[in-house]
């Protein structure tokens, strides 16, 4: 069993970690302040080949999957988890296209996420359907006038990058709007060009502020055919898709994590206490050694997850290692983020430092793309179905 990563990977690390350094750390915090959308950043990705990581070499990508997204993904949510939110949404709205998509869809799409040229989103949710998929209203009923086509009417919300996408992944119910059966769910794409799609209110945000997230408005869209990803009654692609997403979850929470806890390492070393270094201090230690010990677990449950999902393993007897590692992972970057705050004191609190936007991103992370609620009792049926351990 080799833990080492391969050298091609190690050297990624290294380069994005250079262009953190001294390109996106700079910003973050205005950022933050201003949530204005980065596009100096977003054309720094383009131009550093980042935003093709886990496209395909054939469709214009760099074919490093989604390990090296999530190494990516983790060096930069070091400084802002808008920056890695940006290189998040260029696998989760087109993961539907690469695990069913059509040949045709690939290259008509895929290309232009990997260059920059373009952007997507992803519609799963809406206000009564967040957790429970099922729920959704969203309905796309077969065109008259186009045999094969659909004309699709809903709204989705808390969708990271709705402003600024070309394309969105959208998934309504093709059959029976009631109808809780997965076979009456279906994936499209919709181009923002299309007639009747707009974008609603745009969300206030407490935290990872500067990608919008807001409302998708569908009012009669049509869509043509070759458009529908997969089959008609896919709903299974909606999970397959989140499955393969967890470890880029993940690697947000990891970064964010890692970040605070080296910042706020920093700090206690060079802060004095009744004359001495306050990380001096046992407790102090303990609490550092604490959060190191638990960073290496996530790193390693992520790690994994994300090898496995670039093996296609994000199947039901997978699930429970994925939701392992997006719950750990992003739970901690909750308890990482609000050491960090205590170890600075009352500066902690304060906009001065960095720690406060860390402890405010992090909690987005435990509700997005399955909350860890959800994450545990996707882990919690995998031990009592005996997909885990069991010979």
């Amino acid at each position: 069993m080799d833990f080492d990563l391969a050298p091609e990977l190690e050297e990624l690390r290294q380069s994005v970690r250079r262009l953190v350094k001294e390109k996106v750390a700079p910003r973050s915090g205005e950022i933050d302040r201003t949530g204005e959308y980065p596009s100096d950043i977003f054309q720094l990705f383009a131009s550093s080949g980042l935003l093709g990581l886990c496209i395909p070499e054939q469709y214009g990508g760099s074919g490093a999957g989604i390990l090296g997204l999530s190494i990516a993904i983790e060096e930069v949510a070091k400084v802002s988890n808008t920056a890695a939110l940006m290189l998040l949404l260029t696998r989760l709205p087109t993961g539907p296209v690469m695990i069913a998509g059509s040949e045709d869809q690939r290259r008509r799409y895929l290309p232009g996420i990997a260059s920059g040229h373009t952007r997507a989103a992803f519609g799963l949710s809406e206000p009564q359907a967040g957790s429970d998929v099922m729920g959704m209203q969203t309905v796309a009923v077969p065109d008259p006038a186009l045999p094969g086509g659909w004309v699709i009417s809903g709204t989705k919300c808390w969708m990271s990058g709705v402003r600024e996408a070309d394309w969105y992944t959208v998934f309504a119910k093709t059959g029976q709007p009631s109808s809780r059966s997965h076979d009456s769910v279906s994936a499209f794409i919709v181009e923002r060009s299309f007639e009747g799609v707009s974008v609603g209110r745009v969300d206030q945000k407490m935290g990872v502020r500067g990608v919008d997230t807001g409302e998708l408005l569908l009012d009669s869209v049509h869509v043509p055919p070759e458009n529908v990803i997969g089959e008609v009654g896919g709903f299974r692609l909606a999970m397959l898709g989140l499955n393969s997403m967890r470890p880029v979850v993940a690697a947000r929470g990891i970064g964010l994590a890692e970040g605070a806890l080296m910042y706020a390492t920093e700090y206690v070393k060079g802060r004095q206490a009744f004359g001495h270094p306050v990380s001096d201090f046992q407790g102090i230690q303990w609490e550092i050694a604490r959060c190191a010990v638990d960073l290496e677990a996530a790193r390693l449950l992520t790690y994994r997850a994300a090898w496995l999902a670039d093996q296609g393993h994000f199947t039901k007897e997978w699930v429970p290692y994925l939701s392992m590692s997006k719950y750990y992972a992003t739970e901690l970057a909750v308890r990482a983020s609000g050491l960090a705050v205590q170890l600075l004191g009352a500066a902690g609190y304060m906009q001065d430092h960095p720690t406060e936007q860390w402890y405010r991103d992090a909690k987005q992370l435990t509700i997005v793309e399955g909350t860890s609620q959800v994450q545990l009792g996707l882990i919690a049926r995998g031990v009592l179905d005996q997909d885990l351990w069991w010979d």
